[in-house]
């Protein structure tokens, strides 16, 4: 059989050219889908028959999307071997009335998403973008990619004790984006420019899922040139990866044992419980009909889902130069160091001895070095897809991915080699 092509650094700027391509959930699945489709995958709606034939298909549903390649003579039985990740990046979203403004201002009301760092989204050029769904049922995507919104802060000659006591925002008061001047709030201006600008007629868009990205584009950063700041690493690094790493594996023509899937989820940043989140039942659906279009029973399904595992990819913490107290004093993950495993004996993360091994295999399968990390004791925990996706199918899952810095903010940053490096893990992982 022949081996996918190994991803070097030049994975690492078709990332960049994916971040800034993709500034929300919905334009992330579309540009998922279109590298897909490029590699022979085909879209199958969930509401038609699915038949049982080998080959790449894809389910979209907002933003989310699973992908999945079944191999040549694949029996009803054969386990799954899946990649997942998430589309959502914490920022502020447009409100149901969103035309606001005071003082002679103009602005867009906004709502916090996730568990943004507040800080990094003030006085930055600010774009808009997400989703648009029009009166006749359909959607379009919109994407004003230029300086639009900005989140002015207070001069310090206004709060002196900014200095002192540190920066103090509230959510509701200090994060509402200015975007023009006018005495006069006008109910509709914000759609009615979102529908001029994407060539709409007026009064066609009925319902709207907004938010605010960072126009900035992703760039080398250092004096080698050895870094990448860029924004909605977390996670789409990891989708990413995931998406080049599927591909590969369906177009390397190779003897597979297992199905190789994708499966990116939305809103795991407030919690996954949504018809796109991991929590919902998407994932456990498609698998499921996978496995009754090649003509399988129930038996065959729990044969399949018992055999299966999960590597939850997700970005982590680089250990930080300024507060390298606040990360564990044994495990201090570095930037290049390699893709990460990720542990937590209360099962904040999916990982247990037996995944460990899982992944240890597919690292040196693929010559891959890679790092471990755990929380420091006195330190709250994150938490991802892993353990979601572990409980509610009853798969082996184990939590991976890359070491950042400035998780959450409105521009993180990680090292150039670590993409890639975790996009040949994965081959090797979804190979088997």
């Amino acid at each position: 059989m022949s081996e996918p092509s190994r991803f070097d650094r030049g994975h690492t700027d078709d990332l960049m050219s994916f971040l800034a391509a993709s500034p929300s959930p919905y334009h992330a699945v579309a540009n998922t889908a279109e590298r897909l489709e490029k590699a022979g995958f085909r879209q199958v709606a969930e509401t038609d028959a699915w038949d049982g034939a080998s080959g790449g298909r894809y389910v979209l549903r907002g933003g989310a999307i699973v992908a999945w390649y079944v191999p040549e003579g694949a029996a009803p039985h054969t386990p799954f071997r899946i990649v997942g990740a998430h589309t959502d990046s914490p920022n502020l979203r447009v409100k149901p009335l969103p035309d606001a403004g005071a003082h002679g201002w103009r602005q867009i009301a906004v709502e916090i998403y996730g568990g943004p760092l507040l800080n990094s989204w003030l006085d930055r050029d600010l774009g808009l973008a997400g989703r648009l769904s029009l009166r006749d049922g359909s959607t379009r995507l919109v994407n004003v990619d230029r300086p639009l919104l900005r989140v002015p802060q207070l001069a310090i000659h206004l709060d002196r004790a900014v200095s002192s006591e540190g920066l103090k925002l509230d959510k509701q008061r200090h994060l509402q984006p200015v975007w023009g001047l006018g005495d006069t709030v006008r109910d509709g201006d914000l759609i009615a420019f979102l529908e001029a600008e994407s060539g709409l007629a007026a009064g066609e868009v009925s319902g709207w899922d907004l938010m605010v990205h960072s126009v900035e584009p992703p760039a080398h950063l250092g004096r080698d040139r050895e870094l990448v700041a860029g924004p909605r690493m977390d996670n789409l690094l990891s989708v990413h990866a995931g998406t080049a790493a599927l591909a590969a594996v369906a177009t390397a023509d190779a003897d597979l044992p297992y199905i190789p899937v994708l499966a990116a989820f939305d809103h795991e940043e407030n919690g996954s419980q949504s018809d796109t989140g991991a929590d919902g039942p998407l994932l456990g659906g498609v698998l499921e009909r996978s496995v009754f279009a090649r003509g399988g029973t129930y038996e065959d399904r729990a044969r399949a889902f018992a055999g299966t595992v999960c590597l939850s990819s997700d970005t982590g913490h680089a250990v930080h130069p300024n507060y390298a107290e606040r990360h564990d004093p044994t495990h201090h993950p570095r930037v290049n160091g390699g893709p990460i495993l990720k542990v937590n004996v209360n099962n904040r993360y999916a990982t247990d001895g037996s995944g460990r091994a899982v992944w240890v295999a597919a690292c040196e399968k693929a010559g891959v070095p890679f790092q471990s990390f755990v929380s420091n004791n006195s330190m709250p925990c994150g938490t991802t897809i892993g353990p979601i996706t572990a409980a509610r199918h009853g798969i082996k899952t184990v939590d991976i991915g890359v070491a950042i810095l400035s998780m959450h903010s409105a521009r993180e940053l990680c090292g150039v080699d670590d993409p890639h490096l975790l996009a040949n893990a994965l081959v090797a992982f979804l190979q088997g």
